[in-house]
């Protein structure tokens, strides 16, 4: 399988692609891919965790223990609790949201699906979410698999990348483009 050589270049990458390979060779991967949503989550809502994550005063054993605390209470699988004990090992767990973006680019890649990073003012319902990837898979023919940021400063609508591709509908775009537009 051909993988992108900006993933393999990068740590993260190289962390993501090692998970890749034995999730997929174990047969793992949808159970991987849910485990890292479990994880990107609650680096989104605890300040304590990410904190964690990000702090270099926490000592290599000490993170070992509150990442494997926390990989048992969020119920992540053994692989993905494994990476984070690697990771704290190797006092990298400041890496673990770019290893999470990069393990769903690989996951992608081997659905052959078209990964979207889409930016909104507030969470979208699943029901937004399904018409936004039938809306992007019309528009590129391809599948579409959304990873979903919420950013209150762009105050409304989406701002949505594809590779080299972005779409900016965003409310504060609107606005600067209106203000610019005034001053002539």
């Amino acid at each position: 399988m051909e993988h992108s050589s900006g993933i393999q270049a990068s740590l993260a990458g190289r962390y993501a692609l090692a998970l890749f390979e034995l999730a997929r060779d174990k047969g793992a991967l949808d159970s991987v891919a849910a485990s890292l949503e479990t994880l990107k989550a609650a680096l989104a809502e605890s300040n304590d965790l990410k904190a964690l994550t990000q702090s270099p005063l926490v000592g290599r054993d000490n993170a070992a223990k509150a990442i494997k605390a926390v990989a048992q209470s969020l119920g992540l699988d053994s692989l993905t609790e494994r990476t984070l004990g690697v990771l704290a090992q190797n006092r990298r767990l400041s890496q673990t949201p770019a290893v999470i973006r990069a393990f769903s680019t690989l996951l992608s890649a081997h659905r052959g699906e078209t990964r979207a990073e889409v930016t909104s003012a507030f969470p979208l319902t699943q029901d937004q979410q399904n018409a936004l990837a039938r809306q992007l898979k019309a528009r590129t023919g391809r599948d579409m698999a959304l990873d979903l940021t919420v950013d209150p400063e762009i105050m409304g609508g989406l701002v949505v990348k594809m590779g080299s591709q972005m779409i900016d509908s965003s409310l504060r775009t609107r606005l600067n483009k209106l203000a610019q537009a005034m001053r002539g």
